[in-house]
């Protein structure tokens, strides 16, 4: 367990990224307040991708992957083709003609990180922040299960396609339905934050 010497927030990266900062560009420019942002961001995703990555072969992580995306895959695709007889055995989506393994990295949790990292440095109120982290982590959840289960079929019927799906259009789609809704609820709760004003 690596100890580190100061708490893991966001006020904390952005103060430290703010000196760094400070020390390159000169004193209120517009520039100098997206880099401090820009740094900030990054230093957040960096130490939640880091305890994630550290999270393998935890608790935690069978509890995302098994229990949270790999058993309710398993129990929609039961009910989508009943006739596929779709069990989850821990991070694997089993059936006879095939099924997937779900791993570290196909559970969403990259992308969620991502979405956290840009809402918690984002110029909005705070009950916006943690609300967006809710209704952003959710639809990337649903997402994620639809690609799942998309992997699950494309590879019992066509391997190439499988390939296509899992390697470039799914991760890519993810991203993209993140940054969407990233810049539409910065969009509202900018306006709500003009129109108190």
């Amino acid at each position: 367990m690596v100890k580190l010497s100061a708490p893991l927030n966001s006020k904390f990266a952005y103060s430290k990224a703010r000196k760094v900062v400070n020390k390159v560009l000169p004193q209120n420019t517009n520039l100098r307040s997206h880099l401090v942002l820009l740094i900030t961001f990054v230093s957040v995703l960096v130490v939640m991708q880091f305890g994630w990555s550290n999270a393998r072969g935890t608790a935690l992580e069978r509890m995302v992957v098994d229990e949270m995306t790999v058993k309710p895959s398993a129990w929609l695709i039961a009910r989508i083709t009943p006739d596929i007889a779709v069990h989850a055995i821990g991070s694997h989506l089993s059936a006879p003609g095939g099924g997937i393994n779900i791993l570290n990295g196909c559970d969403g949790m990259d992308v969620v990180l991502l979405l956290v990292a840009a809402l918690l440095v984002a110029p909005i109120p705070v009950h916006c922040r943690l609300s967006g982290i809710f209704v952003g982590a959710g639809l990337i959840y649903l997402f994620n299960q639809a690609r799942i289960i998309a992997l699950f079929y494309s590879y019992r019927t066509d391997k190439s396609m499988f390939n296509i799906l899992h390697g470039m259009i799914a991760p890519i789609l993810l991203i993209l339905i993140a940054g969407l809704f990233f810049v539409i609820w910065i969009g509202l709760n900018n306006r709500d934050l003009k129109n108190q004003l």
